[in-house]
């Protein structure tokens, strides 16, 4: 990509942007949201059409591709938001608009069964060719678009934030699969924030910053820190943010919950504590998290907020003043069709004493306030919630959730997909709130988020508590070990004791603290 520029309304994206990927490599495209990585993707991928520059791919010049042409080309591009039809088999998804007919438009169901089942065997990937996506795990809904990218014979594949979703050992797998196809002569794209994933994947980066690039080459010889430093522009503050606080009394007791995912989990949430879990796919992290919303079936145990039992629907758990930020934006917090105000002020409907009546002038205001306190970009309260980059959205469902005036705060893997500065700003938040007296539980897989905000990490591996670490004693080696059940479940008898605390026992021990 030679020259590329870009602008809407006037405002410009891209300023003589210079891109290239060779064959045999896998690229990293980098930038904060809002560099102009997605806009640079969309122009090479046909979804735009640039003001100026040009495409050369694979022998070829292109001034103003379209979709259709540089799919016959050889490009596919794999969302972060999956393509995928849940309604259809994995075989139908793969031939989807390219299906293998007999005269008359019958289908050749049987031949694609067989060829889907051959290019899951070039993958190493064992997927059903015959049951329906809508059973399938994020993972493998990942694997059948990079297949489905196979079968239209691709030989660059753009992958837009591939692992975000997945836990460790899927990410493993699909950077197996990404080598293997490399090395066989595909060529990718790999947009990603996780810096640690980009250095063990890539051969060569770009970097965007503000519409230009800033830097491009190979990876070897950078440091996570070089990379970081050219996205922001500025010295990234990678110390530990976090700073300890005073608690106060418990406000959230877990005794002895159980669900369909989760055992027998104890615990004790002080007021202005943050709690970080933390534990591989399957470990029940997240699905404990939903179960103190009301979100997720309890099948044994309590909850007590305020010394109060809570159980039932989240309406019950709203009015106990606790507030849920869940995990997968797009799905489970963005309304496309409202505006960032509307988006803002959605859960308080649901506890007004007269939800009926609607005061604009109220909304506005409590929208100014949170856009000040949580230093929201946005130009306007009535521009479109889709229009804002990932770490915004993220601060407008939190003002969403403060609102309500919420007391006990559940943030579900709350940076995901949002680059690094808005990630800082996110801790500073955290951190924040905690100060003023919230108390919050955020469950996360990225072990250097929880070292800088959270006081204690609560660590699971198949549905049980298996490690709770004070914040000094919180480290990868230690926690990776206990969340891959490498070292036996227990709690260190050498931790330094919070103000006020009982003294700590093994895990699964009874205690007034946790287990």
């Amino acid at each position: 990509m030679a020259g590329v520029s870009k602008s809407f309304d006037g405002n410009k994206v891209l300023t003589d942007v210079n891109f290239t990927v060779e064959e045999n490599q896998i690229h990293a495209l980098l930038g904060e949201n809002g560099a102009g990585k997605s806009t640079l993707l969309n122009i090479l991928a046909g979804v735009l059409s640039s003001d100026a520059g040009s495409v050369l791919f694979d022998g070829t010049y292109y001034s103003h591709p379209s979709i259709t042409t540089m799919e016959k080309a050889g490009l596919a591009f794999v969302h972060q938001e999956l393509n995928v039809i849940n309604d259809l088999t994995v075989s139908e998804n793969i031939f989807f608009n390219h299906e293998l007919t007999f005269p008359l438009g019958i289908l050749k169901t049987k031949q694609m069964i067989t060829r889907t089942r051959e290019l899951f065997d070039q993958l190493s990937v064992d997927i059903d060719p015959t049951v329906k996506v809508s059973q399938l795990s994020t993972s493998q809904k990942q694997f059948l678009e990079i297949a489905r990218a196979l079968h239209m014979d691709a030989k660059l594949m753009i992958l837009d934030e591939p692992t975000t979703a997945l836990g460790n050992d899927e990410i493993d797998q699909l950077f197996t699969i990404l080598r293997e196809l490399r090395d066989r002569g595909r060529s990718f794209i790999f947009v990603s924030h996780k810096i640690p994933e980009v250095f063990q994947i890539a051969d060569t980066y770009t970097v965007l910053r503000n519409g230009e690039l800033i830097s491009t080459g190979p990876l070897e010889g950078m440091t996570p820190f070089d990379i970081t430093l050219h996205m922001v522009g500025e010295q990234y503050a990678s110390e530990d943010l976090y700073t300890p606080r005073d608690l106060g009394e418990v406000v959230l007791h877990i005794d002895h919950l159980t669900s369909d995912a989760f055992r027998d989990i104890n615990l004790e949430v002080r007021r202005g504590e943050v709690v970080a879990l933390t534990g591989l796919a399957g470990s029940g992290a997240s699905e404990l998290m939903q179960a103190l919303f009301g979100a997720y079936r309890i099948n044994s145990g309590e909850v007590l907020v305020e010394s109060k039992k809570t159980r039932g629907s989240i309406s019950r758990f709203m009015k106990r003043s606790v507030a849920m930020l869940p995990t997968n934006r797009k799905e489970n917090s963005v309304v496309p069709d409202f505006s960032v105000l509307d988006n803002m002020v959605l859960a308080e409907h649901n506890l007004s004493v007269w939800p009926q009546w609607i005061s604009t002038k109220r909304e506005t205001a409590r929208y100014e306030a949170q856009k000040k306190s949580l230093a929201i970009k946005a130009s306007s309260p009535h521009m479109s919630i889709t229009s804002l980059s990932g770490g915004n959205q993220q601060k407008v469902f939190l003002g969403r959730w403060l609102n309500t005036e919420a007391e006990i705060l559940l943030l579900d893997n709350p940076t995901q997909g949002v680059d690094v500065g808005a990630k800082e700003e996110i801790y500073a938040l955290i951190l924040q709130l905690a100060t003023q007296g919230k108390t919050i539980l955020i469950n996360t897989l990225e072990i250097a988020e929880i070292q800088k905000v959270s006081d204690r990490c609560v660590v699971l591996y198949s549905g049980e508590v298996v490690a709770l670490l004070d914040h000094h004693h919180i480290n990868e080696r230690d926690v990776m070990l206990y969340s891959t059940n490498a070292i036996p479940s227990q709690v260190s008898s050498q931790w330094e004791q919070l103000p006020g605390e009982p003294e700590m026992t093994e895990a699964g021990e009874d205690n007034d603290f946790d287990s």
